[in-house]
């Protein structure tokens, strides 16, 4: 992992679902091997990731807004000379029936989750491809871009949205830069409660995966980690799944197969 450790990671979250622990668990794994990070968001988080020795530095920016993702990028390469790494974390939505959500509440989701990481990847690609090394932006999407999406209609298409953009910008943006997505599952974060309800219910969501556990935010960490290192070096549009190998179908709960003889 050598190549890591000397690489500029940016990684841009906001208010919504899993943006803020999932994206301490991404920061901690940069940390660890030797990146300079980059964070950013509305707000300031009470403590800033740290990891080995080292500190993520904060930049306040609400990244709907294309002149503070400028000033996000500007600042980092005033700080440390280059960009190596995106990792657009910012996204998630409210519940919301998709029968009485207004117009504005679907376009502010669908900004959010979809078009601020298109104008971010824009900015960081004008970096990356001025670089000798090109670059990586790697795209945080969700198993909800790929099926139903029930309670947050305007986020799982966004998050499909997501999805062919990345393969999109990886054939329009090499070979300079590496585009790729993760297509998380279900992960424990500080507001898994609200989906799921208390610790009962999110252990009883839990035993529907296959592999028995909720994904935890070190776990988006390490596949972050793994695309921007030169283990990944072949691999460009492409959306791994990081669900934990996925969701039981409903209907081997209900079937009642008949015994054979």
């Amino acid at each position: 992992m050598r190549e890591v450790e000397r690489r500029d990671q940016v990684q841009a979250n906001d208010r919504f679902g899993k943006a803020r622990r999932s994206g301490r668990g991404i920061t901690t794994r940069f940390l660890a091997a030797g990146a300079n990070v980059v964070v950013c968001g509305r707000s300031e988080p009470e403590h800033l990731p740290e990891a080995s020795g080292r500190c993520a530095v904060f930049v306040q920016a609400d990244i709907r807004d294309v002149e503070q993702i400028e000033r996000v990028v500007s600042e980092t390469i005033k700080r440390f000379g280059r960009l190596d790494v995106l990792v657009n974390n910012a996204g998630g939505s409210p519940m919301a029936d998709a029968a009485t959500a207004s117009p504005r509440f679907s376009e502010a989701i669908i900004r959010l989750n979809l078009i601020a990481p298109l104008n971010f990847a824009q900015r960081a690609n004008a970096v990356m491809q001025a670089q000798d090394e090109g670059g990586v932006i790697i795209n945080i999407a969700s198993v909800s871009g790929l099926r139903p999406s029930p309670g947050t209609a305007a986020y799982g298409a966004a998050k499909a949205g997501l999805l062919n953009l990345t393969q999109t910008l990886a054939v329009e943006w090499a070979p300079k830069v590496r585009v790729n997505a993760i297509s998380a599952g279900m992960i424990r974060t500080e507001q898994a409660h609200l989906h799921y309800g208390d610790e009962e219910g999110i252990a009883a969501v839990a035993k529907t995966v296959p592999l028995g556990r909720l994904g935890e935010p070190e776990d988006v960490g390490d596949v972050c980690l793994f695309l921007a290192s030169s283990l990944a070096r072949y691999i460009s549009g492409a959306s791994i799944l990081l669900h934990g190998g996925g969701e039981k179908p409903a209907f081997l709960g209900a079937a009642k197969p008949s015994k054979g003889d």
